[in-house]
């Protein structure tokens, strides 16, 4: 079964995501965009407002999908252990969907301006005081033994945002298969692996 074919703006979005992951926000123009789709560089402006208008698209639909993703885990009545894996598995999930856009909504969000930054920080917060929250749990519960949940999801987070730099979906590995290997890892340690 075919999809759909991409609007002229879906075009123009997929085109600027692969843009902004490969060249970076500030150094990719509007020129650059129109010349990858083959059109006048002005023609744009009739289906964007503007390169910001594109990035902030990018952005808040990865952020949507991470919180869609996560929201399915926060409602599972599992053990701490159980439900950062689960945490973990959808976090791959949504990196290897579609890692351009996943490299443009971690590293080019900085080019945001107001009141989108804020707004983005804010869900940015939410996302990861709700995987602090589930260490909290364990640690309450005495599954983990750690002190610092701040530090332990900075790292966790550090370990799997790096997946869209080097992941293949031609890869030996598949998603499920990255998500078991690294929840085994950041939850179980190399002396437990």
């Amino acid at each position: 079964m075919s999809s759909a074919p991409l609007t002229r703006k879906e075009q123009i979005d997929q085109v600027a995501t692969s843009l902004f992951k490969s060249r970076g926000f500030a150094a990719t123009t509007m020129r650059d965009l129109a010349l990858e789709l083959g059109i006048e560089a002005g023609s744009l402006y009739s289906h964007i407002k503007s390169k910001e208008d594109i990035l902030q698209r990018v952005c808040f639909k990865m952020a949507d999908e991470f919180n869609a993703a996560f929201n399915e885990v926060k409602g599972q009545n599992v053990p701490a252990g159980e439900k950062l894996r689960l945490a973990v598995a959808a976090h791959v999930r949504v990196l290897t969907k579609n890692p351009p856009a996943a490299g443009v909504f971690l590293n080019e969000w900085r080019h945001l301006s107001e009141p989108s930054l804020s707004k983005f920080h804010d869900m940015r917060y939410q996302y990861e005081e709700s995987l602090r929250q589930i260490v909290r749990d364990g640690i309450a519960s005495g599954e983990f033994k750690v002190t610092d949940e701040k530090f332990v999801v900075l790292t966790l987070l550090s370990s799997l945002n790096w997946l869209h730099m080097w992941y293949k979906p031609e890869g030996k590995m598949s998603p499920d298969e990255i998500a078991e290997f690294l929840s085994n890892l950041l939850l179980n340690g190399l002396k437990n692996f």
